[in-house]
Order: C-alpha cells, then structure tokens, then sequence
C-alpha cells in the first residue's frame, strides 16, 4: 500500500520539522520521517537569531520556545573572546546579537537543539496536515514526471512502507541518504582538522565565571590552534557545559587526555564529570544544486560547515521558511514554471558567501592575529591590536542575509545573493522588511 501526500520530508530535526509546520500550517499534506523517537541529547545548534525567532513566531511556537530556555531569565546569553586562556585579563564581548536586535520583530534565544526539536514536535503534533513516522529512515527514493516515491524501513529493518509525493524534501543531515539518492554532488573545503566535541558538568566552572556576568559562550583564541577555536558554551546556568577544539590526528576517546585541554584552555585545574566525548572532521560542504528534479534538500543536507558562530541551525531555519511557500505556490497552481528554480539561486549564494565571509574569513583573520602579535614579545603593541579587533562586531553588523539580484526580485540590479550586507529601517528590495525605524523614518 502507498500512502500518498504532497510533499514527504525525509528527516525530521530542526530543519525538517520546521518545513513541515511551514507547509502544514498553509494546508499542505506532509509526512516526515523520522529516524529518532526521542531529540539526541547533544547541546548543539544553541544560538538562535532574532530572523530565526520570528519564524517561530510564524509558526506559532515562540513563547513555548523561550519557555523551554534552559537559563534563568536575566542571566545573559552573550558571548566574549579572550586570548591565552578563558581565564586571561585580554577579553572583549562578541558575537553580541543585541547590536542588531531594533531592526528584527523578535529577540534572540539561546537553548540546546534538543530542546528546540522538542518544541517543533510538539507544534507539528497540533497541525492535522502533518504525519510523522518516527523510528523510520528513508532506504529507495525514485521520481517521475508527476512525483516522488520513498521507501523507508523501521529500526530493525523488519517493516516497510512506501510513500508518494509531488515533491520530496531532504532534510536529512550531511551525510544526507536523499542528496545521495537523487545524485547530488557536494563541493567540499577540507580544514585538515580533527576536532572534539565534549560534553561534561562542572559546577566548578560555573563559580570560575562568575567574573564575567551575562556570559553563555566563550571563545579561546591561542597561538598554537592557528586561528581555530577553543570554544566553551554553557547548557543550564551552573552544571552542564559544552566545548569543541582541534585535537592531534589519530586521538580516539580513549587515548588523549581531554581533561588536561580544558584545563590548560581554562587557565586552570577544575573538577568536572564527562558525559560525551565525540570526534568530527572539521570541513565546510556544500551541495552544487539544492535540487534534483522533484527532489529539494535543505539544511546539512544541502550545506555544512563547523559550529562556528552558530550559522548552521539558522541557516537551515532560512532554508525552509524559503522552500515553503514556493512548494505551496506550485502545489496551489499560482507560483510560475522557473519560481522552486528561485530557491537554489538564491539559498546556495548566501550559504557560499556565509562559508566564506563569515567562517573561513574569521578563522584566516584570527590565525593573522596570532602571527603577528604576541604580549610576551610586545605587550603595547598587542594591547593595542587587541583592543581595536571588534570594534565593529562586523560578526553580527554585517550578518544580513538578503536576496538582492535574485530572478524573482523586481529591479534587483547587479548584486547577487549575499549573507553580508548591512542593517536598515528603509525598505530595500531583496532585503528583509524591518520594523519602523526609531529614528521615525518610515520610508
């Protein structure tokens, strides 16, 4: 028997299920399948931006999203840089989503990818045009003229079901079963890194911190990670933490002393219980087409590059608020013949130019940094350059994803699709419509 909808999803995360209430939400029959019944328990995919908050407010989820913030209220989820240690007296606050929060509808929210999912399941479960299969994964995906049919399996791979759609979504991580199935190729830039993932409590920490209050994540820049990060970020206010950096090839989870790096990343000894050490390749990839046919991919399934500057859930979240309503326009007759062309031509520029302008360029400029000033050699010098590094915070100033030059924007001009822009109160076309502006410019 074939169950038939008009549009399956093949991968229910953030991503997949967020499309899902996109689509569900404007009357379309979705299936998601899903392959875990219960949100994995790593604390990824944390700082959501204000674009992303309004989504959910679209979605009609936000305020059980805030809810679910596993911090306090009032107890700051910014973040800093420091050199040396996290402990060093050389700190500047960055990645400050506040400096752009009067041009957005909804503030920021900083919480664990776990506890977003939960969030959107809970949602999707409200919408009657939504199916979920979980325990499923998709196992055959073939299309025609008129469709797409996926097969997909149980856990223990004992059942089988099929399913049939007028398009089918892929949202179903970088190492994406339905990119490979509709022959989609993937450009990659390798980093040569091997990189940690540690998840572990320390109450400990905790009270080392203290010092710097409204602080949820914290960047260690040291000589000897050439431009790459030590990063610590918080999970709860006074246990749970989370850390990522390089680490020597050939280390496994058993042979490297792991608590010796946070402690040397720190500045100093601290007590602390592990409760996940896991190993990934640090690379940026993405997909040379988001779509094959009938076949869309969204998410890591169409881009993936490392946690850095938590772009990735973000991006996934624009991926789909994009795809939804062209899917519904073509499903209900009044989108035209090249508009699902539009999603590809103006997804894949921003994701390069995010890649591009705002990892890789942040990683080549801090490696420059810590080439040339060292406050051992010369401590004025270094002062000096340290203190002028963000005086901009062209991390989140300049963050403005916008779809200027697009095919379906009117008089787009020359630009192209771009995650680097600049904020304003004025209408511009291909750019993000803000609120009023303060200064009363209604223009």
């Amino acid at each position: 028997m074939t169950h038939t909808y008009d549009v399956i999803i093949n991968g229910g995360g953030p991503v997949g299920m967020g499309l899902a209430i996109e689509l569900g939400q404007r009357g379309i029959s979705v299936c998601v399948v899903e392959r875990y019944p219960e949100p994995q328990p790593i604390p990824k995919g944390q700082n959501l931006t204000q674009r992303t908050c309004e989504h959910f407010q679209s979605w009609g989820c936000e305020a059980e999203l805030r809810a679910a913030h596993p911090l306090p209220k009032g107890a700051g989820i910014g973040g800093m840089t420091t050199y040396g240690t996290l402990l060093s007296d050389h700190h500047y606050d960055w990645l400050n989503r506040a400096h752009v929060k009067d041009f957005y509808f909804a503030a920021n929210a900083r919480l664990p990818q776990y506890a977003t999912e939960r969030v959107l399941r809970a949602r999707a479960a409200e919408i009657d045009a939504i199916s979920v299969l979980y325990g499923w994964s998709g196992d055959a995906l073939e299309q025609d003229d008129s469709g797409v049919t996926l097969t997909v399996v149980n856990k223990d791979g004992t059942d089988r079901i099929t399913l049939r759609g007028a398009y089918a979504v892929g949202c179903d991580g970088s190492r994406s079963f339905t990119r490979d199935a509709a022959g989609i190729s993937e450009t990659r830039s390798e980093h040569n890194r091997l990189m940690a993932l540690l998840v572990f409590r320390s109450e400990e920490l905790h009270e080392l911190l203290k010092r710097y209050p409204g602080k949820a994540f914290y960047n260690v820049l040291h000589p000897d990670f050439e431009g790459y990060w030590q990063f610590f970020g918080r999970v709860d206010h006074g246990l749970s933490w989370f850390f990522h950096a390089p680490v020597p090839f050939g280390t496994t989870a058993e042979n490297y002393d792991f608590r010796g790096l946070l402690h040397r990343a720190v500045g100093q000894d601290f007590a602390l219980e592990f409760e996940h050490i896991g190993l990934w390749d640090l690379r940026v990839s993405m997909a040379n087409s988001y779509r094959a046919g009938r076949v869309f991919i969204a998410g890591d399934a169409a881009h993936s590059h490392p946690p850095y500057g938590g772009y990735g859930i973000n991006t996934g979240f624009e991926d789909v608020r994009n795809l939804g309503w062209k899917l519904t326009a073509d499903l209900r007759g009044w989108g035209g013949a090249h508009l699902l062309d539009s999603y590809d031509a103006e997804r894949r520029p921003v994701f390069a130019s995010t890649a591009r302008d705002f990892i890789e360029r942040f990683i080549e400029e801090d490696k420059r940094f810590l080439d040339t000033y060292n406050p051992a050699k010369d401590e004025t010098a270094f002062r000096e350059a340290w203190a002028s590094r963000n005086l901009d915070a062209d991390e989140v100033n300049a963050f403005e994803p916008n779809y200027a030059g697009s095919p379906i924007v009117l008089d787009a001009g020359t630009d192209s699709p771009s995650a680097k822009g600049t904020h304003s109160f004025r209408a511009r076309v291909g750019h993000l419509l803000p609120p009023p502006g303060k200064d009363g410019d209604r223009s």
